[in-house]
């Protein structure tokens, strides 16, 4: 399962703890064993066989209530110890995780959290982690949900150099002739602007030369002139106020639940991930 996770015999290794000589006969012996062909190897990565995919769907589920299992008993001496794999945005990774998890680890040294970006949908496979951060309407309805952050309220901006070369836009429609900076989510589709105005509401297909899978790039990109980002207001408030961005149709900008856990119930039983719960937690 590791090897499929990481496409790579040499980092499901390290992430294992054991050598790469070790793990390769490991495999060989359990394909030897069982007839079947499980990893496809070539020079430069490594795949299930349809086989090994088959094999994946169905110990996965099962391997993550064992390690539920392992960590709860693990555990009960000291919540402080053990890993916690989270998967975040950029955004709430920066904004939200970093600053608050740093006490929390320096309070527990025997405390493991895995950070992983991506923008996934949250009703997807609990195989690889344990916690989902997003935003609060897209958390799935059978998962438990912990409000990490207030609401957030979200900003189309450019630069002014750009601005002065293009048409006024003046409604949603006008950015249809304007250089979108869009988002690429995980699923592989270009994120659409959702916009607000009182009681309208706007799913916007923009299109544009510039395509990025996170925030941060995003902005750096409008700040260069290459054209208008759709990102949380509270990271580009203070390039608004030095005049280095302009914001457009601002009456449109729409406020969004703010970012939340989600797990599993099984998972939010376990007592390291309680841990990291309660520090992440959002207290009004």
């Amino acid at each position: 399962m590791a090897v499929a996770r990481e496409h790579s015999f040499t980092r499901a290794a390290a992430r294992l703890g054991v050598s790469q000589s070790a793990l390769s006969h490991a495999v060989r012996t359990l394909e030897s064993r069982i007839g079947v062909r499980l990893l496809t190897r070539t020079t430069r990565s490594v795949s299930p066989t349809e086989a090994g995919e088959r094999l994946l769907r169905t110990l996965g589920p099962r391997m993550q209530e064992i390690e539920t299992a392992l960590g709860t008993v693990g555990t009960r001496g000291d919540p402080g110890s053990g890993t916690v794999r989270i998967r975040s945005t950029d955004y709430a990774a920066d904004t939200v995780l970093r600053p608050r998890l740093a006490g929390l680890l320096s309070a527990h040294p025997a405390l493991w959290v895995e950070i992983a970006i991506d923008d996934g949908p949250d009703d997807r496979s609990d195989e690889q982690h344990d916690i989902g951060v997003r935003w609060g309407d897209q958390v799935a309805k059978d998962r438990v949900a912990v409000r990490i952050a207030a609401d957030c309220r979200m900003a189309i901006v450019g630069a002014p150099d750009y601005l002065a070369r293009r048409p006024r836009c003046g409604v949603p429609q006008d950015l249809i002739g304007h250089n979108c900076i869009t988002q690429r989510r995980a699923d592989g589709e270009i994120a659409a602007w959702s916009l607000v105005r009182g009681r309208r509401r706007l799913s916007v297909r923009v299109e544009g030369q510039a395509i990025f899978n996170g925030v941060y790039p995003m902005i750096a990109a409008a700040l260069s002139g290459c054209g208008l980002a759709f990102v949380p207001e509270d990271l580009v408030d203070a390039h608004i106020a030095t005049g280095r961005l302009s914001r457009v149709l601002e009456d449109w900008s729409p406020t969004v639940p703010g970012l939340h856990l989600s797990m599993a119930r099984r998972i939010a039983t376990v007592r390291a991930v309680a841990l990291v719960v309660e520090a992440l937690r959002h207290h009004r």
